[in-house]
C-alpha cells in the first residue's frame, strides 16, 4: 500500500490490525483517527470484540474486509502472519487484562506490537514482555499518547539542554471528576470494567490515569521513579479499586515530587499537568493548555512559550502542523505518536537502523514495564501504611 508524501515521493503504508475497539468503544475509536492523521496507516484486519457478531459489524462499519474480521485473536495473529499481505503490527485497544496476553500471541507469530497502557496489570506480565519482544527482535510501542504534544517534547529538549539546571522537584497530576458518582455500580461501561480488579489490575485510578502522569513526568524530566511512598483510597462507598493516589517519589538524581491521580474531583474533566524545577529554572505544562510551556529563569518574568511561536525548539517544531495560533490538540498529539511509531516499525521490519533520537521520543515496553512497576510499588506502599517502596524497574 503506497502513499505520496509532501515531496512527492513515495512510501509504504504500515499494514496494521487493530484487537478491540469495536462499536461504542471509546479509546478504539480515538486510535483510529489517530493513525488516519498522516495517512502512513492502513488498518486492513480486526478483531474487534469478544462478540462475534459484534466483531464483524464492527469490522464492517469501518471497511475491514469480511476475511479478515476475526472472532478472536488467536485466529487472527495466525491468520495474519501466514498472509504474504498480513499486518507488520497489531493495535491493542482492550480492557487492562488482557494486553499482557495479546501482546504475547503476536509476539510469538513475529508481529510488532503497539498497546494502549498500561503494558499489563501485574509486574511478572510486564517482565516477561520485555523479554519476548527482546528474544523475538520486534519493536513495541506503549501510547502513552502526552508524550506526543510539540510543548511536552520542547520541555523534554529544555531539561535535556540544562536549561533548568539540576533538576531539585518532579510534580505530576492527572484529575479527573467522571467517577464521582457510583456509575460503574450502575453498569457504565467504560466505568464498570475500569474499577474491577479482575480487569482494571491492582488499581484502577493509576493504571488508568496515574501512569500516563507518571510517564509525562519522567519523559521530560530524563529521571526514573527510585522509590515511592503512596496513600491510595476510594472516595465512593463500595467501590471495588481506588479513585484517588496520593504518591512521594524520590527520583534519580536526587529529586523529590509527587505524582497525584483523581477521579472523584467535581470541576476536573481532564486536568493533565506537570511542574519540573531545577536550581536554575522552572517550567510547568498543562493539558488543558497544551499549546503553551510556562518557563520561569530564577530572577526574571516568566515567559509563556507558544507552540509554533517564536520560542520553539527544534523538537516541537518538527511535530508542529500548524503556524502559531491555529489550534492543535489531543488528537494531533495522538498522531505523532503513530506517525514515529510507523516510521519506526517500516524501518526497523526493512533491516534498517533506526534513528534514536526519533525512537528515544516513542514510549517502548520498557517504558510500560516502568508505569506497572510505578503502580504495583504505590499498591505495595499504600497497603504497608505508606512505606518507602523501591520503584526503580530493571
Amino acid at each position: 500500500m503506497v502513499y505520496a508524501t509532501s515531496d512527492g515521493s513515495t512510501g509504504t503504508r504500515l499494514r496494521v490490525g487493530m484487537v478491540g475497539g469495536g462499536r461504542n468503544a471509546f479509546i478504539g475509536a480515538v486510535h483510529r483517527l489517530a493513525m488516519r492523521l498522516d495517512d502512513q496507516i492502513a488498518l486492513v484486519a480486526g478483531a474487534l470484540s469478544s462478540d462475534p457478531e459484534n466483531a464483524a459489524a464492527s469490522a464492517a462499519e469501518i471497511g475491514i474486509a469480511q476475511d479478515r474480521s476475526y472472532a478472536d485473536y488467536h485466529t487472527m495473529a495466525r491468520a495474519e502472519a501466514a498472509r504474504p499481505d498480513g499486518i507488520e503490527a497489531v493495535v491493542i485497544v482492550t480492557p487492562n487484562h488482557l494486553h499482557a496476553p495479546i501482546a504475547t500471541a503476536f509476539l510469538d507469530a513475529g508481529i510488532d506490537v503497539i498497546c494502549d497502557k498500561p503494558l499489563s496489570t501485574t509486574l511478572g506480565e510486564a517482565q516477561a514482555l520485555v523479554a519476548l519482544a527482546r528474544a523475538k527482535n520486534r519493536k513495541f510501542v506503549v501510547t502513552l499518547n502526552n508524550t506526543g504534544y510539540a510543548m511536552v517534547r520542547q520541555a523534554r529538549e529544555m531539561v535535556a539542554a540544562g536549561e533548568l539546571g539540576r533538576i531539585v522537584s518532579v510534580h505530576a497530576a492527572y484529575i479527573q471528576d467522571w467517577l464521582t458518582l457510583p456509575i460503574d455500580a450502575q453498569g457504565q461501561k467504560q466505568a464498570e470494567w475500569r474499577t474491577d480488579p479482575a480487569r482494571a489490575g491492582q488499581s484502577a485510578v493509576l493504571a488508568d490515569i496515574g501512569v500516563h502522569a507518571f510517564n509525562l513526568a519522567s519523559f521530560i524530566s530524563g529521571c526514573e521513579a527510585e522509590a515511592v511512598a503512596a496513600d491510595l483510597f476510594t472516595a465512593v462507598p463500595g467501590r471495588r479499586l481506588d479513585d484517588n493516589a496520593h504518591v512521594l517519589v524520590r527520583w534519580s538524581g536526587g529529586a523529590r515530587g509527587t505524582i497525584l491521580a483523581s477521579q472523584t474531583s467535581p470541576g476536573h474533566y481532564n486536568d493533565l499537568s506537570v511542574r519540573i524545577h531545577g536550581d536554575k529554572a522552572g517550567l510547568e505544562w498543562s493539558g488543558t493548555r497544551p499549546e503553551e510551556l510556562r518557563f520561569s529563569r530564577y530572577g526574571e518574568e516568566t515567559r509563556t512559550l507558544v507552540r509554533g511561536g517564536h520560542g520553539s525548539s527544534e523538537a516541537s517544531r518538527r511535530v508542529s502542523r500548524m503556524p502559531a495560533a491555529h489550534p492543535e490538540g489531543y488528537i494531533e498529539a495522538f498522531a505523532n505518536l503513530y506517525r514515529d511509531a510507523a516510521d519506526i516499525i517500516r524501518v526497523h521490519r526493512s533491516g534498517g537502523a533506526v534513528d534514536p533520537a526519533q525512537a528515544a521520543q516513542v514510549p517502548d515496553v520498557i517504558d510500560g514495564a516502568r508505569g506497572v512497576k510505578f503502580v504495583a510499588a504505590a499498591v505495595a506502599s499504600s497497603s504497608a501504611g505508606g512505606t518507602w517502596t523501591p520503584a526503580l524497574f530493571s
